[in-house]
């Protein structure tokens, strides 16, 4: 039998975790493991694996991340992931909102530990992204 899902038992209230906010469709709360102070979680309370396996509850999740984000000008990384190759722990969608300082040393995950660019001899994941930035250049 497969461990239950941790986000599923915090949406359910039956696991502890620091709410930030909470609205009918999404929760946010504090990490057990944060890697900056106040790192949030903003995670959907229906259980959807990854941001591709449902468009509507992603985007419903995202838009909770901006409500809770607007009015601040705080630096922030917004980071979410797919699969274990891409580091993805929980399989259950969860947004992390990372603020960030100048010079905080936290290493973004596509940088080796020598701070060079991961994927330079890859082919791009986005051909259009690629032609609009050749016609910008030119």
């Amino acid at each position: 039998m497969s461990e239950p899902c941790p986000f599923c038992e915090i949406v359910a209230g039956r696991a502890f975790a620091q709410m930030v906010a909470e609205w009918d469709d999404v929760v946010a709360f504090r990490p057990l493991n944060a890697v900056t102070r106040e790192h949030t979680l903003v995670v959907p309370r229906t259980h959807v694996r990854d941001f591709a396996s449902d468009p509507e509850v992603s985007a419903a999740t995202m838009r909770r991340a901006a409500e809770l984000m607007r009015g601040t000008s705080r630096h922030l990384n917004l980071i979410t992931s797919r699969g274990a190759a891409a580091t993805q722990s929980v399989f259950h969608l969860h947004l992390h909102l990372v603020p960030r300082t100048e010079g905080d040393g936290l290493a973004l995950p596509w940088h080796d530990a020598g701070g060079s660019e991961v994927g330079q001899d890859q082919p791009s994941p986005c051909p259009q992204r690629d032609q609009l930035a050749a016609e910008e250049e030119q």
